[in-house]
């Protein structure tokens, strides 16, 4: 019989393969607090991959012990099994350690490849940029309005110069307060674990939506930084302003991989969202999507490390 928490835990990663990030994906609250939310994403991505994996790990190792840490010690120590082996457990096994050997593996390939991606353009670029009037910038010869950064342990905030000729210094200025928030919140590291999930599994709906999301949050969350570090009577149709010279330039032409670019994704409903702000979210409803955040993360470990249901 398939133990009860082997059943729980499939039943969550469902869940969270589909349902869950659907209706985060489509509901409205998010762009009203975008850390969070992005918070509530990374939960979802690290509890599916919890949830699915142990819920393979559990039914295969069921037989050595009442716990996870108690059947693990049981193989690793080579104590017999109390029941019989039998071949769903060698297969649920054998599942769980290729599963979690390619989620792993290609989340470490794709760090590897976008650092070194990064690290190509960056040294090509040291070679043809020069500073710019803006502290940390530099300016690169373009004609199409581009600012971007390439993060990094060296990281490079880059504008084009016919981003600088089209707009005024107070765009310029919020230009640059985005990429540094990128820069200095390493939004890199928030979408990193997306671009894994969509490319170990594309063939889930749920993978690509749910990088979608999340650069499109990492952007309004760069907006919203921003603006609290702006000067000036009307900073949101300043940056809105240079979002729209950007996007509208050569369609983020010049831009390389890897970087972040002020265009960033689903741009209209940036602009839309700092020309008409949402209410913020109230202090009780922050509190409970952090508070569902760490109890979805608490689930699959409480089920794995816990005996009760095995």
């Amino acid at each position: 019989m398939l133990p009860a928490t082997a059943a729980a835990l499939a039943v969550l990663a469902a869940l969270l393969a589909w349902p869950v990030p659907a209706l985060l994906a489509r509901a409205g609250w998010p762009r009203r607090d975008p850390l969070v939310a992005l918070a509530c994403w990374q939960a979802v991505g690290l509890a599916g991959g919890l949830s699915i994996i142990g819920a393979l790990l559990v039914h295969g190792l069921a037989p050595w012990g009442a716990s996870l840490p108690e059947a693990l010690a049981a193989v690793a120590t080579g104590r017999p099994a109390g029941t019989p082996v039998r071949g769903d457990h060698w297969t649920t096994l054998t599942l769980a350690g290729v599963l979690a050997t390619e989620l792993l593996g290609v989340l470490l390939l794709s760090w590897v490849r976008t650092a070194r991606t990064r690290r190509r353009h960056r040294e090509l670029l040291e070679l043809v940029v020069q500073p710019a009037a803006l502290p940390d910038a530099r300016l690169l010869e373009h004609p199409a309005p581009v600012a971007f950064c390439i993060p990094g342990a060296r990281p490079l905030l880059v504008l084009s110069s016919g981003m600088v000729a089209e707009l005024d210094d107070a765009a310029l200025a919020a230009v640059v307060a985005h990429e540094r928030a990128h820069l200095r919140e390493h939004h890199h590291l928030y979408l990193l674990p997306f671009v894994a999930w969509e490319a170990a599994l594309p063939v889930l709906p749920a993978a690509a939506r749910a990088h979608a999301a999340v650069r499109t949050l990492v952007e309004m969350r760069a907006d919203d930084v921003a603006l609290a570090s702006l000067p000036g009577p009307a900073p949101r149709r300043t940056l809105a302003r240079a979002i729209v010279v950007a996007a509208g330039g050569a369609g983020g032409a010049g831009v390389p991989s890897g970087a972040l670019a002020v265009t960033g994704s689903a741009v209209g409903d940036r602009v839309v969202r700092l020309l008409r702000p949402p209410a913020p979210l109230p202090g009780w409803a922050r509190a409970l999507a952090l508070l569902s955040a760490g109890l979805l993360l608490l689930a699959p470990t409480a089920l794995l490390l816990l005996p009760a249901l095995w």
